[in-house]
């Protein structure tokens, strides 16, 4: 794949320094991205654990202007991406998309003085994100992205964390389903309310659903699993704008939180991020928006199924710490929690439990190695702890990316069609017809060293209405 860029001139910052560019060694090792940071581990202050005490003054709008080719950018941040899904549509439209993402973030990095060593380390479920402004910024879907240890204080809001989750329920009788439905609409027609919150069910929407299940032990867990399960399927979405406790988590939402927010114009787009105190309250307010959304599921499966055993209830998009976020996947730090791990409708899901990972065997199998240890991210890889959550996006019409065309500052993707019968020019993905992977990205992260399957999950009804 190569990057074709049509009508865009250079910054002017970028053609002074342009015969000094001619002169210098192009290693990835000492690359001098914006602002005249160093890539690798000897950043400009890369060990600072705060934002509050950066020198230079952090203005709510800002131009980052490049000492460096946006090629050069590009490649830096293609490197400090780590892909390990399939090779098929999805995971070819997240490559050719997230390395923007990632670029953009080092301008940040950057101008904020921090050393510019955002990574985006993938699940086998990689794919596109059908948000449309996650998108355009930059990002795919299935995977950890970190741009810190977790204490700097800075969150990207443009990663748009929203506490999408799902929670896997057992239950010892499979429930009428004819009574589910009465049971659904009368939750859905009826006010029900959480810390004064009115809620919004969002079953009918996008992919979230409820699932019952058959269940099929594989291995031991330190309880007796149930003979039958479910998995409901939301968010919190009545916090994506301004709301009753202030501001939202959606800065393209929340008026309160643009307002509160620096806003980057980096080579790439528009970044908003938060920092210092504002990031700090952003990100009690995400916890506590987490911690919403596993009471709202919940209080959907008590009105529901009534008594039920509680087996999972995590998210899948949200915030780790200040500085990482996983997209489309779980966070297995905690290697007893047990994970739901869905496919398909017509095939069995299952409840996987994570191992550590990525292992130094699989890291050195992947070819990762070398250029992590190079980039100082190493440990990042082994201690990544995520697995995926779902088997995700497949565009059933596209093959691959050719190319990526730049025009003013917007992407087109140059795919090619299943069918051989010519390409397709395409820059939102959302209106694509989509389907769902199957058991290829299990078997892919078993083989990668993921996760341990302890049940099958053998289904026998899906509510989305």
């Amino acid at each position: 794949m190569k990057i074709t860029k049509v009508n865009y001139t250079l910054s002017s910052a970028a053609a002074t320094v342009k015969s000094r560019q001619a002169k210098r060694n192009e290693d990835i090792d000492n690359i001098h991205l914006p602002g005249g940071f160093v890539s690798g581990e000897a950043g400009l202050i890369g060990q600072h654990s705060s934002l509050e005490n950066v020198s230079r003054p952090i203005c709510k709008t800002t131009k980052v202007s490049g000492l460096m080719k946006r090629e050069e950018i590009l490649h830096n941040a293609k490197n400090h991406c780590f892909f390990v899904g399939l090779n098929d549509s999805g995971a070819e439209l997240c490559k050719a998309n997230a390395i923007y993402g990632i670029a953009s973030i080092h301008c940040v990095q950057s101008q904020l003085g921090i050393n510019p060593n955002a990574t985006f380390i993938t699940t086998p479920d990689m794919t596109i994100t059908r948000n449309t402004g996650r998108w355009q910024s930059g990002f795919g879907y299935g995977g950890k992205i970190s741009w810190g240890k977790g204490g700097t204080k800075l969150v990207i809001l443009n990663t748009k964390p929203n506490a999408c989750g799902i929670l896997l329920g057992g239950l010892n009788e499979l429930p009428d389903f004819e009574t589910l439905v009465k049971k659904l609409h009368q939750i859905e027609t009826h006010t029900i309310r959480i810390d004064g919150v009115e809620v919004v069910w969002d079953f009918y929407k996008s992919n979230h659903f409820i699932d019952i299940f058959e269940v099929k032990a594989v291995s031991k867990t330190n309880f007796n699993l149930p003979p039958y399960a479910f998995a409901i399927h939301g968010s919190a979405n009545e916090f994506a704008g301004d709301n009753m406790s202030g501001f939202g988590l959606y800065y393209d939402k929340s008026n309160l939180l643009y307002d509160m927010a620096d806003h980057i114009h980096t080579l790439f787009g528009e970044f908003h991020v938060v920092t210092g105190s504002a990031a700090e309250k952003y990100f009690e307010k995400y916890k506590y928006v987490e911690d919403f959304a596993k009471r709202k599921r919940k209080r959907a499966a008590e009105l529901l199924f009534g008594d039920f055993l509680e087996i999972s209830n995590e998210p899948h998009q949200g915030l780790v710490n200040m500085n990482e976020i996983v997209l489309g996947c779980h966070n297995s730090k905690n290697n007893a929690t047990l994970f739901p791990l869905t496919l398909r409708a017509d095939l069995p899901a299952y409840i996987v439990r994570g191992k550590p990972n990525l292992s130094q065997e699989s890291i050195d199998l992947l070819g990762f190695e070398k250029r992590a240890r190079r980039l100082g991210v190493y440990d990042r890889l082994l201690n990544a702890n995520i697995i995926p959550h779902g088997g995700e996006y497949v565009l059933p019409n596209i093959l691959t990316v050719n190319n990526v065309i730049e025009v003013n500052g917007k992407r087109y993707f140059d795919v090619e069609m299943q069918n051989d019968r010519g390409k397709k020019i395409i820059s939102e993905v959302r209106e694509l017809p989509y389907d769902y992977r199957g058991r290829t990205v299990l078997l892919r992260a078993l083989e990668i060293g993921f996760l341990n399957i302890v049940a099958k999950l053998i289904p026998q009804c899906v509510l989305k209405i």
